[in-house]
């Protein structure tokens, strides 16, 4: 081992640890980058077989009860167009089913078993209040609680997925008690 005079602050070693940080950020960062390429692979994504496995992109959304993002991307999210099953709503901060909403997935179970090579995405919505992470969290488990409720009225679960959207996709956009009952729902998107 070579003994160098580091001098006042050992200003020498301070140079030999920051290069190694710096060469082995560089490192990372190379690897983070190729290993996140957005290349496809020929035919990747045409609407081949196996294209859309789970049934579940918005390729596999139909046009009315379709997913609440392929409505929004048209211009549509919040024009009225229900679809065949219906949507439930949540107290605020909540993810128990209403009383009032069971009548609803009753309803929603019953086209889903006259209906059985339907598949349906159940879409957990928040309203604005709340940070982003804690309404995708809240979305995720009012979604869930829907297709656990459906499950117990003998719908499979391998025929619904759940999905949050959080506060990110609102019917209604006023700063209001009313609008914002009217957020807090979740959408049940039927696929093709």
């Amino acid at each position: 081992m070579l003994r160098i005079h580091h001098g006042p602050g050992g200003s020498v070693v301070k140079l030999g640890k920051i290069a190694r940080r710096i060469g082995l950020t560089a490192a990372i960062f190379a690897l983070a980058v190729a290993g996140c390429s957005s290349k496809k692979s020929p035919g990747a994504g045409e609407g081949g077989p196996g294209s859309n496995p789970g049934g579940l992109g918005q390729e596999g959304m139909g046009g009315a009860g379709g997913s609440s993002l392929s409505r929004f991307q048209k211009g549509q999210l919040g024009s009225g167009e229900q679809g065949p099953l219906g949507d439930i709503h949540f107290d605020y901060n909540d993810y128990t089913v209403r009383q009032q909403d069971s009548e609803i997935l009753h309803s929603n179970a019953d086209w889903m078993q006259k209906n059985p090579d339907r598949r349906v995405q159940i879409e957990g919505h928040c309203d604005e209040r709340g940070s982003e992470e804690y309404n995708i969290a809240l979305g995720a488990k009012r979604a869930q609680a829907a297709k656990e409720y459906l499950q117990t009225l003998g719908i499979a679960g391998d025929r619904m997925s759940t999905i949050s959207y959080g506060k990110e996709l609102p019917l209604c956009t006023e700063h209001t008690e009313d609008c914002w009952t009217e957020n807090r729902r979740d959408h049940f998107a039927v696929t093709e």
